[in-house]
């Protein structure tokens, strides 16, 4: 009985060990140098990038919302459902909303971007 436990506990310590030489390794192969903005560069140009890559990603969703709800409405005028037909509408509503969330933004604060 001594000798299978034994066993059980190497079979589980080659598994740990083979587990975390494939981390150690996938973690040596992902590295990605990080290059430094040249000297006297802006630290507000990397938040307006970052900003300007963000709205992107919203806008985008945005628009894939936008076309869910129109594929929505039209599915429900084939079928003539009302109710699928108010959540499409809905949807139309909000991936608008979304997809000009920067701009909606621009007109409550006032500040021109």
């Amino acid at each position: 009985m001594n000798d299978l436990n034994k066993n059980k506990f190497q079979r589980r310590a080659k598994r740990l060990y083979a587990l975390l030489v494939c981390l150690a390794l996938a973690m040596a192969v992902t590295i990605m140098p990080a290059f430094a903005a040249p000297a006297g560069g802006d630290p507000l140009d990397v938040v307006s990038n970052l900003s300007d890559f963000i709205f992107s990603l919203i806008r985008a969703v945005g628009l894939i919302l936008l076309g869910y709800g129109i594929l929505q409405v039209g599915l429900s005028l084939q079928s003539h459902d009302p109710s699928q037909r108010s959540n499409g509408m809905l949807t139309i509503a909000g991936g608008i909303v979304i997809t000009f969330t920067r701009e909606i933004l621009t007109l409550i604060t006032g500040t021109g971007a």
